[in-house]
């Protein structure tokens, strides 16, 4: 039993540095040589996992393998687009301005409640909406509305409007966040001083607080209603 959980353990980290190495897009971000990959090095790591009688040597060097092989790859699509082509396919226009492309509706082998159902994951619930709809080669479907269903922009409004900032996460589930202290300038002392303005004694019960670049914050703690609130610039940028 031993040596099985240790084998576990040994695959188990292999299998992560490998997709690790690999990248961290999701299954549905997937180009179709990669989710073969990925298929098949979770079929691979299973056999040593459970099998005593298979050195684990034997389960390691397939899925280093599969990692060079999925390197060569991704290095043969950069460089050509025939490749890239064969490996990964093209996007395919499904929907222009005469409608659906049934032609290529076929080719895909979709249907037209494929269709309608990724329209509504975009937010559209009529083909008269769209202009274009290309089916990527992961598998996605991206939308080109037309001019009359497009979302309206502040520019098209003539507004003036302030750029946005990625938040910065200071305190999460009561600890705070060494490193990210260190990004925006501010030590302990700095976030003690803040909990207490906003009359929070105990660190523990923040489930999160985070500030921006322009000082626009928001803090959560345990048992009461989230709040944003304005500080001072962060020091760093």
């Amino acid at each position: 039993m031993l040596t099985i959980i240790i084998r576990s353990i040994i695959i188990y980290v292999i299998v992560l540095l490998v997709f690790r190495i690999m990248g961290k897009r999701q299954i549905g971000q997937m180009q179709p040589f990669e989710l073969v990959l990925t298929l098949i090095i979770a079929d691979l790591a299973t056999i040593p996992m459970a099998e005593v009688s298979v050195p684990v040597l034997h389960g390691i060097v397939p899925l280093l393998t599969l990692v060079v092989i999925h390197f060569m790859l991704a290095l043969f699509s950069r460089l050509s687009q025939t490749i890239s082509k064969v490996v990964s396919g093209k996007p395919v226009i499904l929907i222009n301005p005469k409608g659906i492309d049934y032609e290529a509706m076929k080719k895909l082998n979709l249907s037209t409640d494929d269709i309608f159902a990724a329209l509504r994951e975009c937010g559209y619930f009529s083909i008269s909406q769209v202009q274009y709809a290309i089916m990527e080669t992961n598998g996605k479907i991206s939308v080109m509305p037309k001019a009359d269903s497009a979302p309206v922009t502040n520019s098209d409004l003539k507004i003036d409007a302030q750029e946005s900032f990625i938040p910065i996460m200071l305190v999460s589930d009561g600890k705070i966040m060494k490193e990210n202290c260190t990004l925006a300038g501010m030590s302990d002392e700095n976030i003690s001083s803040l909990l207490k303005e906003h009359h929070c004694s105990k660190l523990k019960e923040v489930i999160l607080l985070c500030v921006d670049e322009m000082g626009e914050g928001y803090l959560q703690v345990k048992g009461k209603e989230g709040k944003t609130f304005q500080t001072k610039r962060l020091v760093n940028k």
